[in-house]
């Protein structure tokens, strides 16, 4: 029997038909009235995921369209912050890309072909690695900007170039990490269905590892480290409206370990009882399924937070956003400059935190 599917990818849904062949060692044990049927499991996620999928591809599809917009149209790019917000939107919108072929494959199995099923599995891993280099750049690059404020403010322009290339080299890496998706990615016609079928089970378990290491424990340890940083010495400053900033920060790390992390903890339950049988009883192992699918889309909405998190709570950014809702007719020049008239007692300069220059985003 073979041992080499990936079943806990996000696009592998199981059916009755393909139990024997598939689904590992976690149906490989006998109950007294045979196999575990987890038919109800398929029917969940034809219920569930298609309608959270496109749900998750509209709402962030106009959040990131409208980053990028605002980057190719109104906000000049000059700063390592907009070099990754931009990669980040990208990465974003080339996720969401996918998950309209997941949720009909959810829905009513997989019917684009082989060669798209390696395509679309290779694009959703390339973006998911990336988004999660971009968010643990996003970080360090924060860290430099306070913690090292002085320095950051002198190599502005080296910093710029850096980033750049640190993006392709984000990229790049991210592909790599992707490859075995692209190569082992492959359709069951009979079945509907697409899969990781890897050539042997140490490969199987280097692909999860690789996963859960790279684009999620790796950036989770860099953004606490780098974060926890930043607050200590927000914390040290006098003439800093901190508390928004350590606000920002707190949602930002609340926001990734919320959407993150019950879904890689799901992982590993998966692979642990696909390698030595843990869960033998036949409901709890329909609930692990179940509980996956769920955390997984929650992990989806990460490319719905992120504008918010990391473009919209910016001043400037905000103000961008609001002169393109103007060209675009959603209110007039008065109710614009209405917008714009500054609050009491604030002024533009009233923090020595500067959005544009060397703290991105973090001033509200």
């Amino acid at each position: 029997m073979s041992t080499n599917v990936d079943v806990y990818s996000p696009y592998y849904f199981p059916t009755m038909a393909n139990y024997d062949d598939s689904i590992s060692s976690s149906v490989d044990y006998d109950y007294s009235s045979g196999l575990c049927d987890r038919s109800e499991v398929r029917q969940f996620s034809q219920y569930f995921q298609p309608a959270f999928y496109w749900c998750v591809c509209l709402l962030g599809a106009i959040g990131n369209i409208l980053v990028v917009v605002l980057y190719a149209f109104y906000k000049r790019i000059k700063t390592m912050t907009d070099v990754y917000l931009l990669n980040l939107s990208i990465a974003d919108l080339l996720f969401l890309c996918t998950l309209p072929f997941w949720a009909l494959n959810a829905s009513i199995g997989w019917r684009f072909g082989s060669s798209l099923c390696k395509i679309v599995s290779g694009v959703y891993k390339i973006n998911l690695f990336s988004c999660m280099f971009l968010l643990t750049c996003i970080s360090f690059d924060r860290y430099i900007a306070i913690v090292l404020a002085t320095k950051a403010h002198y190599s502005k322009n080296k910093r710029l170039l850096q980033s750049k290339l640190v993006c392709l080299f984000v990229w790049i890496i991210a592909t790599i990490l992707s490859f075995p998706e692209f190569a082992f990615s492959s359709t069951n016609e009979s079945q509907m269905t697409c899969s990781s079928n890897y050539p042997s089970k140490n490969m199987k378990v280097v692909a999860f590892a690789l996963q859960v290491t790279f684009g999620f424990l790796l950036p989770l340890v860099i953004m606490m480290i780098c974060y926890s940083l930043i607050t200590w010495t927000l914390l040290q400053t006098k003439r800093f409206q901190k508390h928004k900033a350590i606000k920002v920060i707190v949602a930002v790390v609340s926001t990734f370990v919320l959407t993150q992390l019950p879904y890689n903890s799901f992982l590993i339950v998966k692979l642990l009882d696909a390698d030595n049988i843990t869960i033998t009883d036949c409901n709890t192992l329909k609930n692990v399924d179940i509980a996956t699918q769920i955390t997984q889309s929650i992990a989806f909405l990460h490319c719905c937070l992120n504008p918010f998190l990391y473009a919209f709570i910016g001043v400037k950014f905000r103000q961008h956003l609001l002169k393109f809702l103007k060209d675009i007719g959603c209110f007039n020049q008065r109710q614009f400059l209405k917008l714009f008239k500054p609050q009491p007692g604030t002024s533009k300069r009233s923090s020595v935190v500067s959005e544009s220059e060397t703290f991105g985003t973090f001033v509200l």
